[in-house]
């Protein structure tokens, strides 16, 4: 299917509210495509979903945009309407099998969880993709932000890692699995974790895609550097930071880092590079001031959508560390965020995978799938598409991957054998020292780890510190209208 034939089927399914789309990318100097989209569904706070994207071209950014657009859309509703079963995980497994729940201990709870198999829990359906197998999971696993929940204590915050849309139901697929893999290969090893694993692109052999993002970085004097986080499963799994000393009025767009997982290395760079120049104007659009919002935004995106910021909906520490960022030179957040620029070994970009074959979304889907299967994960998959769209929507679980370990304490067998590898002070075995919480796992996770576990929370915030909004954002524009408020010597 073609560009312009994704552009309307994506368009033809969000186009029931108030659709705002334009490009944000003349925030920056780049001039790479990127594209914003915002859809309104009603008058209240919480009514309104933002997106943005990016792309080599211009259609290719909007086509990205809309199709984020369309997960958050319809994963809003068919949360809604998905039947809910209310139990314990002990009292499902003797009345359904062992084989149609998921067990919380493989889908990663935070350190110190107070879950146990006789808690009451609320559940909901997913499928099981190598037998077709209905298989219960938390509905906090599938949801994608709080008020989608029916129960009263989850287990987790809700996170949208996983969520993918496609033309077709392999691409929307593929699209999840990948965004799983992305973050559990890298969520130790960047950011405030940085390894300092660095891409050596000196002689490469690169795409003709790839090569014009190097050049374009090279003319707008921005020195991208490009990391290697893992190749786990086979796959490319890489990040782009870099160096400005350029950002103007900008300041945020030191902080902007993107990141791409891929069966094939020339597809992860571009994606990595792109995702860069996204993460930099997003940034600068939704957390800067809102001056320089005006200078490019439409009058109704300013009339109607900028007024409906719900600041009680915000997580606290995500949205008053961005705000403290917002308020600094470059060059302090340049000293606080030098750790991520940090060089130790180089690893040459030719001697990573390539499948070009996977360039197809259904041969790069069954790679993924393979890939996983072979390595015994198992993959279920809530399907989220709406009724009477050329669309496809999905929320893809994939217990034994992890996510969020050093913002929400979120850890398994995988990471606490990870961080024992390391020899990082993060993790031991045996009883909990002060500072740390014992982490949750199956007893068969324990004995092939050698003992119980523990990840020490304290020294985890400590390492984070002012780092955290590298890692969570709050909801678009609500710094703006935290420091106008009165609070921060607003009206």
């Amino acid at each position: 299917m073609s560009v312009s034939q994704a552009l309307d089927a994506y368009f033809r399914a969000v186009s029931t509210g108030a659709l705002q789309t334009f490009r944000i990318d003349p925030i920056d100097r780049l001039g790479i495509p990127v594209v914003s989209s915002s859809l309104r569904m009603g008058s209240a706070p919480g009514a309104v979903s933002h997106c943005s994207s990016y792309g080599v071209t211009e259609e290719d950014a909007h086509v990205g945009a809309l199709g984020e657009l369309v997960e958050e859309t319809f994963a809003e509703q068919a949360l809604k309407k998905m039947p809910r079963v209310h139990g314990s995980y002990a009292a499902l497994v003797r009345d359904r099998g062992p084989t149609a729940v998921a067990d919380p201990l493989t889908l990663g709870l935070p350190a110190g969880s107070p879950y146990r198999p006789d808690m009451p829990l609320v559940w909901v359906e997913a499928q099981r993709l190598s037998t077709g197998e209905k298989v219960l999971v938390p509905e906090e696993f599938v949801a994608i932000h709080p008020g989608q929940l029916q129960g009263k204590s989850p287990l987790i915050t809700p996170i949208t890692n996983g969520q993918g849309a496609g033309l077709t139901r392999h691409q929307a697929l593929a699209h999840g699995l990948l965004e799983l893999l992305q973050r559990d290969g890298n969520g130790l090893q960047y950011r405030a974790m940085d390894q300092g694993v660095v891409l050596d692109l000196e002689g490469a052999e690169l795409s003709p895609d790839v090569r014009a993002l190097l050049k374009r970085y090279e003319r707008a004097g921005v020195e991208v550097m490009a990391k290697l986080a893992s190749t786990d499963f086979g796959l490319v799994n890489v990040y782009v930071v870099g160096r400005d000393l350029s950002v103007d009025d900008h300041p945020l767009m030191v902080t902007a880092c993107g990141e791409a997982a891929d069966p094939d290395r020339d597809r992860a760079l571009r994606k990595a590079l792109l995702e860069y120049a996204g993460s930099r104007a997003r940034k600068a659009f939704a957390h800067g001031p809102l001056s320089e919002v005006a200078r490019i935004a439409t009058e109704e995106y300013l009339e109607r959508f900028v007024p409906l910021v719900d600041l009680d909906a915000e997580e606290p520490r995500a949205l008053h560390g961005m705000a403290e960022w917002a308020r600094m030179p470059a060059a302090e957040l340049r000293e606080l965020t030098a750790c991520t620029l940090m060089i130790r070994r180089k690893v040459r970009f030719d001697d990573l995978p390539r499948a070009p074959a996977a360039e197809d979304p259904s041969l790069r889907c069954d790679h993924v799938v393979r890939q996983l299967q072979a390595a015994g994960f198992d993959i279920l998959v809530a399907d989220m598409s709406p009724a009477g769209h050329a669309v496809h929507v999905v929320k893809v679980l994939v217990p034994g991957l992890e996510v969020e370990t050093m913002t929400y304490s979120r850890l398994g067998e995988r990471n606490v054998a990870r961080l024992l590898e390391r020899r990082d002070p993060l993790v031991g075995l045996g009883a909990p020292p002060p500072g740390a919480q014992p982490v949750r796992l199956t007893p068969e996770a324990e004995e092939r780890l050698g003992g119980s576990a523990w990840f020490n929370v304290r020294l985890a915030g400590a390492r984070l510190g002012r780092l955290y909004p590298l890692y969570r954002e709050p909801d678009r524009h609500a710094v703006a209208a935290l420091l106008a408020s009165r609070r921060f010597g607003g009206d």
